[in-house]
């Protein structure tokens, strides 16, 4: 039966934030939509169930002038992000009515979407993991450790791994495919209780609060044997403590550099390390490898079948919250992957 008129409640992006995001920058909003009128060819109603918020959101929201890797937030229009969510309406061949469907959709209870806009069809009977999962242990956040550590870390078994952040959405999961292929694994998180997670659940070989003390003197204490990869998450003051630590011939698969998207950035002042000491320093963008995806499925499969393997989320509920969830992300107040429930 077709669906006359939904209320839909909406997040926008209101304003450029100077510095850090505030919740002026977003602006909450209920609006009436018919799908009726909406839903041309090849076009869906999608309930969002679960939504991803992730830090690389952050570049987004700028003047879209300003050029970046990814396209700038529209000013009075919904944010988008990848999410997991119902089809309620078809107006595609694609896709039917109660399809659950992985996709970029917009922070909102529902969205009206290309099939374009959709990643792939969620087979439940295949793939027994919690719809939140495609988000987190089977999603991007892990996509990005698995590239990053495999093909640009290329890791070999004894070597010492570093992971900043590494009780975020994507460091925790560095961290145990580290474990899994034989690496000696060090990370860094900022609270006393994140550090208990690394190394009591997650099994790190040794873990510290980057904000207790001197940190190039505690990372020098936990890698005395120096570091062979560092998995970059955070960049400035700890990126340039990290390259006088490294071996020679070591890589750093540079995923992101958080302490750097709010404000002025940091002058790294010892990049000669990466000549003297022959370092690989590579940067990388998860949507450019997306081909690689089955390898990534087939292997997260095989290693997280016998328990062995875990993935902490932060769920903040209703997507009114969302403004909120992501302004704490951004200051480390998640553990894990941080998701907003829909359901």
């Amino acid at each position: 039966m077709a669906i006359e008129t939904i209320s839909n409640t909406q997040v926008l992006f209101n304003s450029v934030p100077v510095g850090e995001p505030t919740e002026t920058d977003f602006k909450v909003v209920t609006v009436a939509i018919n799908p009726q009128s909406h839903l041309q060819e090849n076009f869906l109603l999608i309930k969002n169930l679960w939504i991803s918020l992730d830090p690389y959101m952050r570049g987004r929201m700028r003047n879209p002038e300003k050029g970046s890797y990814s396209s700038a937030f529209e000013l009075g229009k919904p944010l988008t992000a990848g999410a997991v969510g119902e089809v309620i309406q078809s107006n595609s061949k694609l896709y039917n009515v109660g399809d659950v469907v992985l996709g970029h959709f917009d922070w909102a209870n529902y969205t009206v979407a290309h099939e374009k806009a959709i990643q792939q069809k969620i087979d439940q009977s295949k793939y027994k993991f919690p719809l939140e999962a495609w988000l987190g242990l089977l999603g991007m956040p892990s996509l990005t450790a698995y590239y990053g550590l495999v093909h640009i870390g290329k890791p070999k078994a004894g070597e010492t791994l570093y992971v900043s952040a590494a009780a975020g959405a994507v460091g925790q999961v560095v961290g145990q495919i580290g474990k899994k292929l034989g690496l000696r694994v060090v990370g860094s998180a900022g609270t006393d209780e994140k550090v208990k997670y690394l190394t009591e659940t997650l099994k790190f070989d040794a873990a510290f609060n980057y904000k207790n003390g001197d940190f190039k003197e505690n990372l020098k204490k936990f890698t005395p044997s120096g570091i062979d990869i560092y998995f970059e998450n955070v960049g400035g003051e700890q990126l340039e403590a990290v390259l006088d630590l490294m071996n020679e011939n070591g890589r750093i698969p540079v995923c992101g550099m958080i302490s750097q998207y709010n404000g002025a950035a940091y002058g790294v002042k010892n990049l000669f390390n990466v000549i003297g000491k022959r370092l690989l320093l590579q940067g990388f963008i998860v949507g450019d490898h997306y081909n690689i995806f089955p390898e990534f499925l087939n292997w997260m499969m095989e290693n997280t079948s016998d328990g062995s393997f875990f993935y902490e989320t932060t769920i903040s509920e209703g997507i009114e919250n969302a403004p909120k969830a992501f302004i704490g992300l951004l200051k480390g107040e998640n553990t894990g992957k941080q998701l907003i429930k829909n359901i």
